[in-house]
């Protein structure tokens, strides 16, 4: 019997008062597919993958979600984390996610990546990484 401690990642998990939709707008960014969704919860993955053998985005409706704000303000809803993308060409990438539903961050702190809001207004990040791309390690592409 084997009693070592072993935790893995399964998801990351984002509030939203559409699981749904929410769901469909990663799947549509990522170009991953939606492992399930109910009332409640919605799931996406990369292809092939199926829930749970890879870590995914969970999505969980909450009626009572107020999108944070971004950058933060003092008795604002704040961010508790966001998701960062690497992406091989920045400008192609911005323009993608305004396509599936994104809107980009009037304010801006680097050339090396943008923050963007998904529909429900939770900050991403698509980060230009062209090296990362090359190498055999990366995943989830």
């Amino acid at each position: 019997m084997d009693d070592e401690l072993k935790i893995k990642m399964y998801s990351f998990t984002l509030d939203c008062k559409d699981a749904h939709e929410l769901a469909k707008f990663y799947a549509e960014l990522l170009k991953w597919e939606i492992a399930f969704y109910d009332e409640e919860w919605a799931c996406v993955c990369a292809p092939g993958t199926g829930q749970g053998t890879y870590p995914g985005i969970l999505f969980q409706q909450n009626p009572e979600y107020k999108p944070p704000v971004w950058p933060g303000e003092p008795e604002a809803q704040q961010q508790m984390a966001h998701l960062d993308f690497a992406v091989n060409d920045i400008e192609k990438a911005v323009q993608y996610a305004i396509h599936c539903g994104a809107t980009i961050a009037n304010e801006q702190f680097s050339d090396n990546w943008r923050v963007m809001f998904d529909p429900a207004g939770h900050p991403f990040c698509l980060c230009q990484m062209k090296d990362i791309f090359g190498s055999a390690h990366f995943a989830l592409l």
